[in-house]
């Protein structure tokens, strides 16, 4: 049985929405929340654009008064240096948002990258069921679409499993809905995202 996704606490700003947790997300979430139990009062958070890292920074930097940095890797080194220092100095938690941790991200400056070897690491995983289908149900909403659950889980088994995927997923029957004047069912989906390349299968048996 798939674990429902549950809303983080708050949203850190009243217009973004509550983070989505499952399994596929719950260690770092986890990581951020016992923040007190690091070894250093640095921790590193990567995941996919798009994958909330943000936000969950965002939320942990508000419940904890703690310090972020997002896209780390655009980041002066010397910088970055000085603020994970400034972090244990002040007993203040600071979380580094990356796209990868080190050694995939090639850090230069020596003294930054042993300080990053000990920092602890969360990571956001591509969603598992059930974040996909409540981030499908949460887009369809936004957008004032009528989506059945029989089509949400239609989706789940057949489209590309990142957060990236689902959004254009949706984007494309947003505008199929929209051009052939019809609600969402799974052949104008099927029809839809075929000859939109989002899901295997020729236009022409669509």
């Amino acid at each position: 049985m798939s674990q429902m996704a549950l809303p983080l606490g708050w949203p850190a700003d009243p217009r973004d929405d509550a983070f989505l947790v499952t399994p596929s997300n719950a260690q770092a979430v986890q990581l951020l929340e016992r923040w007190g139990n690091w070894p250093v009062r640095t921790a590193i958070l990567t995941g996919p654009r798009r994958s909330g890292r943000s936000l969950l920074a965002r939320i942990f930097a508000a419940k904890s008064g703690g310090m972020i940095v997002d896209d780390a890797e655009r980041v002066d080194e010397t910088d970055l240096f000085h603020l994970w220092n400034r972090a244990q100095e002040e007993r203040r938690p600071f979380v580094i948002v990356a796209d990868q941790p080190p050694p995939i991200w090639a850090v230069t400056l020596p003294d930054l990258r042993t300080r990053l070897a000990a920092s602890p690491h969360g990571e956001l995983h591509p969603p598992d069921d059930a974040l996909a289908i409540a981030l499908l149900d949460r887009l369809f909403a936004r957008r004032g679409l009528d989506a059945r659950s029989d089509l949400i889980e239609w989706l789940v088994a057949r489209i590309e499993r990142s957060h990236l995927a689902i959004e254009r997923v949706v984007d494309a029957l947003d505008q199929g809905s929209l051009e052939r004047h019809r609600r969402l069912t799974i052949p104008l989906a099927r029809i839809t995202l075929i000859q939109a390349g989002l899901i295997p299968g020729k236009a022409e048996d669509a």
